[in-house]
């Protein structure tokens, strides 16, 4: 049974809700898409699922791919920017001292995440845990990661917001039973109209004040 003295949880997917990235994987991936499949869809297709899933579904017979598409993925993750959606930092502050739990949940590997970490040193000090793909065995679109979450924050669906942009990742939150924000950042917000509770195009207007109006 869920506790009003349970804390206020908010789990932020990486890609397109905390870090201003997807229109750049959306890029690399179909690019790969044309080369492999001569499919123009491909990046926007796989959003959500991590580097195993990928590979599982589209390049499973195909090991010389895998190896091509990793070398391609390193050099790509080492050069790309990290820059913040507006108003996320002044956001998770503002949740924090208000006493809520923060989560950054993510289908991106540790591999990936050093170069977040190269890039903003900061981020692991805005947030309470970071889940990563190794983390859970299925990924979005399953509800696991979201749920693994609010496990590990000591909180249950009804207290806790999931902020999320891609497809796979809206569905991981609505079927966690979370609160659901979308975030028009990968796709528009027609795109995206009845897959969230609610739909923002970034953080400026959010306060921990505003989102509790939002339960």
């Amino acid at each position: 049974m869920e506790q009003t003295d349970q804390p206020i949880a908010a789990l932020f997917d990486l890609d397109g809700v905390v870090v201003d990235t997807e229109a750049q994987y959306t890029t690399f991936w179909a690019a790969l898409g044309r080369a492999y499949f001569g499919e123009e869809n491909f990046g926007l297709r796989i959003k959500g699922q991590t580097l195993p899933q990928i590979y599982a579904r589209h390049f499973a017979d195909n090991p010389e791919a895998r190896r091509d598409i990793d070398a391609r993925l390193d050099v790509f993750e080492r050069q790309m920017s990290f820059d913040y959606i507006p108003g996320v930092e002044a956001f998770m502050a503002d949740l924090r001292r208000h006493g809520a739990r923060l989560a950054i949940v993510t289908s991106s590997n540790e591999e990936k995440m050093r170069f977040v970490y190269a890039a903003h040193p900061e981020l692991t000090t805005m947030v309470d845990r970071i889940l990563t793909a190794e983390m859970f065995a299925r990924s979005k679109p399953a509800p696991d990661c979201f749920l693994l979450g609010m496990e590990l924050l000591g909180t249950a669906p009804g207290r806790t917001f999931v902020f999320e942009d891609s497809f796979h990742g809206l569905q991981a939150g609505m079927d966690s039973g979370a609160t659901v924000i979308g975030l028009a950042t990968t796709n528009s917000r027609e795109a995206i109209a009845g897959k969230a509770h609610y739909i923002i195009d970034d953080f400026t207007a959010m306060s921990y004040e505003k989102l509790l109006t939002l339960f």
